[in-house]
């Protein structure tokens, strides 16, 4: 994989392909939200619907029919790895936060990015129950599209980590979040499910930190957040400050993540790093 900066080109039918696409998958997705959604269980014990599933199809078969000479790596079709021999790779998670879609509370999101060369460039979220659309991409910056409108996204400013908002997982908390959260004196949080939703809060300036000091995100869970928050302005590392790479054979981020508005990231950095270590992981083995 080559990993030099990507030279700058115009992505906007990518992104005007990726919104238009994402807003069809939401249809279908919000057909099975209103309706029932048989639930299954992968060999993780990770839940799948047959919204994930029906998403998934509409998806591929779209992108494979306007990109062929693309690459793709989806949650829920099978990787043939065929996609490492291609430099573009159209990156999809069909229904991020699948357990809030089971629950019926909103807090999951339709995910579509692009890497090139490895490197995240373009990013689409949808969030289906409410019709808000984030969409983001290097050179052309980010949106959110509400009722028609599109909003332009710029992350905060908020330089001192005692002023930040934290956003953090609904459905799982772990004890080495709460003590780096302690320890740069976070007091403000607000909680979400979806990565996506997470970073769009950020790129919203309704949030200003997301940290994630665990093994569990793919590739499809990153892709397109990092696009979006880019864009507008922030920054997502691995735990260590590390960049995050993406097509790569083993799609798990090992070395866990952290997204901000960019303005403190290396700080930040220290402070998690430094607490990942107190807590016995590594740079070099991640949290595995």
């Amino acid at each position: 994989m080559n990993q030099d900066p990507v030279r700058a080109v115009d992505l906007t039918a990518e992104l005007e392909f990726a919104s238009k696409v994402a807003q069809e998958a939401a249809t279908i997705v919000n057909t099975f939200y209103v309706g029932s959604s048989e639930v299954r269980y992968k060999s993780d014990r990770s839940p799948v619907t047959e919204a994930d599933r029906s998403a998934n199809q509409h998806i591929v078969t779209r992108v494979r029919a306007m990109f062929p000479d693309d690459g793709v790596l989806s949650e829920e079709s099978k990787d043939d790895l065929v996609r490492l021999e291609k430099e573009r790779v159209w990156i999809i998670d069909p229904l991020d936060g699948t357990k809030e879609f089971i629950a019926r509370n909103g807090e999951f999101s339709i995910m579509i990015g692009l890497a090139v060369r490895g490197e995240a460039v373009m990013g689409v979220i949808m969030q289906p129950e409410t019709g808000l659309l984030y969409a983001g991409a290097q050179g052309l910056g980010a949106y959110l599209e509400e009722g028609g409108e599109r909003i332009p996204l710029q992350v905060s400013e908020t330089d001192r980590t005692n002023q930040m908002i934290l956003v953090s997982s609904r459905s799982h908390r772990q004890q080495i979040t709460d003590k780096m959260r302690s320890t740069m004196r976070i007091t403000s949080e607000r909680v979400s499910g979806s990565v996506g939703l997470k970073v769009g809060l950020i790129a919203r300036q309704l949030a200003d930190l997301y940290l994630h000091p665990s093994p569990g995100c793919k590739e499809w869970d990153l892709c397109a957040p990092q696009a979006l928050l880019e864009a507008a302005g922030g920054r997502i590392t691995d735990c260590w400050g590390n960049p995050i790479w993406y097509n790569k054979r083993d799609v798990r981020a090992h070395n866990g993540l952290v997204a901000s508005n960019a303005v403190i990231h290396e700080l930040v950095v220290d402070t998690v790093a430094r607490i990942c270590e107190e807590f016995g992981y590594n740079e070099e083995d991640g949290f595995w």
